[in-house]
């Protein structure tokens, strides 16, 4: 049983990873060379239709998958998660958004560059993604709606969050050559950021183990 210091300090290391993957997702978009697959959809939207910023469309996309949500689980569907959710979208949208503003300066020019500001946004990302899993309070809509199809479907959820990055990543570049005429919104990068950031939170993990344990007074292995 979770007391409330405890409670208090998860709430804090998720609030932290929300920032952590926010700033992650803006290093990798203002790389150009292609976005995390889950971010690739309402990038290359923003890319579009530029009246909506990154963070606006990715509340929208989220809240979508929040809906969805309702339609994959029906009567499974736990109300209080949907409302954490959709409230927790509001600040991450706002946050990418933040994100991007102070990051305005990082116009990196040269090839290497970009593929550094690249990895540098894996990195920070894959960070932001362990705290969220260290802290074990909710989900974001993106890995919600993985699990809501595991669970339908009774596939694994890393299974399934392959197929859907996949999808996701499909999706962007659907739409990018009919709007756009061109990959832009979904390159390279993409498909690094998909192989890097799953392996970098493996790394977190381990490295991290005996802190989280400290932390939380917990005796065992916290591993992803």
């Amino acid at each position: 049983m979770r007391d409330s210091r405890e409670i208090i300090k998860r709430h804090i290391i998720f609030l932290l990873g929300l920032f952590f993957v926010s700033l992650g997702i803006a290093l990798t978009t203002k790389a150009g060379l292609g976005t995390s697959p889950i971010a690739a959809v309402p990038y290359t939207l923003s890319l579009i239709l530029t009246k909506l910023t990154l963070g606006n469309w990715t509340i929208l996309f989220n809240y979508l998958l929040i809906v969805s949500q309702i339609f994959i689980l029906k009567r499974k569907v736990v109300k209080i998660e949907l409302v954490l959710q959709a409230v927790l979208t509001l600040v991450f949208g706002y946050c990418i958004d933040f994100c991007v503003w102070i990051l305005t300066r990082v116009e990196p020019a040269a090839y290497w560059q970009q593929a550094l500001v690249l990895l540098i946004g894996c990195v920070v990302l894959a960070f932001g993604v362990h705290l969220e899993v260290v802290a074990d309070v909710v989900m974001l809509p993106g890995d919600a709606f993985v699990r809501a199809i595991s669970k339908v479907s009774h596939v694994s959820f890393g299974n399934i969050r392959v197929l859907t990055d996949a999808g996701w990543t499909v999706a962007a570049g659907v739409l990018c050559m009919i709007f756009l005429g061109a990959l832009i919104g979904v390159r390279e990068g993409t498909i690094a950021a998909a192989l890097l950031v799953g392996n970098i939170v493996k790394v977190y993990a381990k490295f991290f183990a005996g802190m989280e344990r400290r932390l939380f007074d917990e005796k065992g292995d916290r591993t992803q």
